[in-house]
């Protein structure tokens, strides 16, 4: 695991050497709300045979739930065009495992996201930090998968980590005046890159779109 989690990294030191070279950084909190995607928001898994239970257990289904998060940035703008984001976030979701005839297993998905992106402004107002933007990066993804088998808010007996690179892309738009705080409005689609292969074990794409609302200075 030591050598693919430095290679998580690298993409983000290897912003680090332009990114000194900027100017006037702005400085930006967010609320996310995140809505899963494809097998994240809902997976089924096929009947088999359990030899530990002596008998088949019917096909499972398992989703979560839209879930709530926070994000910390710092925006470098480089020139009028564009700027490079680095972003610290956080978010939890929680979900659900149910077969017929069978218990309710409670799931909880949390991450810790650290990341780069690169913002690009079309109208020239990157020193600003104003109107609309298009951004695209990566991540490094630290995540980790709770079960539950009593009680959903304590007894979370089964826990997965997982370190995972991610890709995101998406769009935005800063309201405002120049000066003071701005609020800034953001949809973008997140997209987990590695450690995602279903049928060697792992769990599935934590793909989701984030809607973030939040301020600028």
């Amino acid at each position: 695991m030591r050598h693919p989690a430095s290679l998580l990294l690298l993409p983000l030191l290897l912003a680090t050497g332009p990114v000194l070279m900027a100017q006037s950084p702005h400085m930006g909190f967010s609320l996310d709300l995140l809505v899963p995607s494809g097998a994240f928001a809902s997976q089924s898994y096929p009947a088999y045979y359990s030899l530990s239970a002596g008998r088949t257990i019917p096909t499972q289904k398992e989703s979560y739930d839209i879930g709530l998060g926070g994000t910390f940035t710092v925006s470098f703008p480089m020139d009028r065009n564009l700027a490079v984001r680095l972003n610290l976030s956080g978010s939890q979701q929680n979900g659900t495992n149910r077969a017929p005839g069978e218990a309710t297993i409670n799931l909880r998905h949390s991450q810790f996201n650290l990341g780069g992106d690169l913002q690009i402004f079309p109208g020239g107002t990157a020193f600003r930090h104003r109107g609309l933007y298009f951004l695209a990066g990566l991540s490094a993804d630290f995540e980790q998968f709770d079960r539950s088998f009593g009680d959903p808010h304590y007894d979370y007996t089964d826990t997965t980590r997982k370190s995972r690179l991610g890709a995101t892309g998406g769009i935005g738009h800063t309201f405002g005046y120049d000066a003071g705080a701005r609020f800034t409005l953001e949809a973008s689609f997140h997209k987990t890159l590695t450690g995602n292969d279903v049928a060697g074990g792992n769990p599935p794409s934590s793909d989701f779109v984030k809607v973030a609302f939040g301020w600028v200075f």
